[in-house]
């Protein structure tokens, strides 16, 4: 493995190895608790070449995501949706979003990053909270608690108590997309694992989920400020 991969090793229960990579270029490796690190580095040799032509598209990506100016007229996406960010004179920090545009005052733009952030997990926090009780009502599906997440490389997940919980960049996602990371992770209130029983169960209620899931793979990077 080249020294210039980085790389997080995650042990947990879990049987096999997984690779990931993050759209921060990160190889995520998540590994049995009692696996050695010899045996992983294998696993990693053996993967070499899709872990370097993941690494490459990520890369790739990268390039077109430029870093964010918060200038007027500059677009940032709500539901799947772009809208852009109106700048109004005044001394008042603040950031509103009134369903056409985002409305900021010219003086918060030292410290936008943090009223966006604030704002998405707002805006986040209702509406997924809201769909997760509707899609798990209309499915038969039962969770435990909801917890609003800020993970960078996971969109949801599902603990052994049933708590879902979910990363708050979803809220820029389309609705169709959104639905299907909660139907995933409700699923695995009944199904703990990715195994066949899982994705059957998944594929009932969302027949089309590998087109949403390569749309997550091809489009995730956007999802981000």
């Amino acid at each position: 493995m080249s020294k210039k991969i980085k790389w997080k090793l995650i042990r947990s229960r879990r049987r096999t190895v997984g690779l990931e990579v993050s759209e921060r270029g990160e190889l995520i490796v998540r590994a049995p608790k009692d696996l050695s690190r010899g045996s992983v580095l294998e696993v990693l040799k053996e993967h070499r070449r899709w872990i370097t032509k993941k690494l490459a598209e990520v890369e790739e990506r990268q390039k077109f995501h430029k870093p964010r100016k918060f200038e007027e007229g500059e677009n940032f996406l709500y539901l799947g949706r772009e809208y852009p960010l109106r700048l109004e004179p005044g001394s008042r920090r603040f950031l509103a979003f009134d369903g056409r545009c985002f409305i900021m005052s010219s003086a918060a733009r030292g410290g936008a990053r943090e009223l966006f952030l604030r704002l998405y997990r707002k805006l986040a926090k209702k509406y997924l909270s809201a769909r997760l009780k509707r899609l798990a009502a209309l499915n038969g599906f039962r969770f435990g608690k909801f917890r609003l997440s800020s993970a960078r490389t996971r969109w949801g997940s599902c603990s052994a108590q049933g708590t879902i919980s979910l990363t708050w960049r979803l809220i820029m996602a389309p609705p169709e997309i959104i639905d299907y990371v909660i139907v995933h992770e409700l699923a695995h209130t009944k199904e703990k694992n990715h195994s066949r029983a899982f994705w059957n169960l998944v594929g009932h209620h969302i027949p089309d989920y590998k087109e949403k899931r390569r749309w997550l793979k091809k489009n995730g990077f956007w999802l981000n400020l």
